[in-house]
C-alpha cells in the first residue's frame, strides 16, 4: 500500500492497522484526566482579602491589585444598589422602569413559548 500523508499534521498511516494508534494520537485533548485540570487557588488569609482585591489582576505574574481608601473612589460606588430588583407588582405601572420590565417579562415568556414548538 501506498503511504498517505496524514492531512493537518506530520504522522502518515500505511493501512488499517496504523489508523487505531493515529487516532489516540491525534485527540490527546480528549484523553485528559479529571485530576489534572485544577481551578485557581483559593485565598483564605483574612488580611490579605482586605487589603487586596484577589483575582482580578489581568497579568500572569505580579502581585495582587493593593485596595485603596474609601476616599479614593467615586462616590455612587458605594450608593449602587445591591439588592435583587423589584417584582413587577411592586413598580408604579405610570413609571418608566415598570414598562421596560414588562416588556423584559413578556420577552422572556415568547422566547420560551416559542422554544417548545417545533416546525
Amino acid at each position: 500500500t501506498a503511504m498517505l500523508p496524514c492531512g493537518g499534521c506530520s504522522a502518515s498511516w500505511a493501512g488499517a492497522g496504523d489508523r487505531a494508534t493515529h487516532a489516540a494520537t491525534k485527540s490527546k485533548g480528549k484523553n485528559v484526566a479529571k485530576e489534572d485540570l485544577k481551578g485557581p487557588e483559593v485565598c483564605t488569609d483574612p488580611v490579605m482579602l482586605t487589603t487586596y482585591a484577589m483575582g482580578v489582576n489581568i497579568y500572569k505574574e505580579g502581585p495582587e491589585v493593593a485596595l485603596k481608601p474609601d476616599s479614593e473612589y467615586p462616590d455612587w460606588l458605594f450608593k449602587m444598589n445591591l439588592e435583587p430588583p423589584k417584582k413587577l407588582e411592586e413598580l408604579d405601572p405610570e413609571s418608566l422602569e415598570y414598562w421596560r420590565r414588562l416588556r423584559k417579562y413578556n420577552t422572556w415568556r415568547r422566547n420560551k413559548l416559542k422554544k417548545g414548538k417545533k416546525l
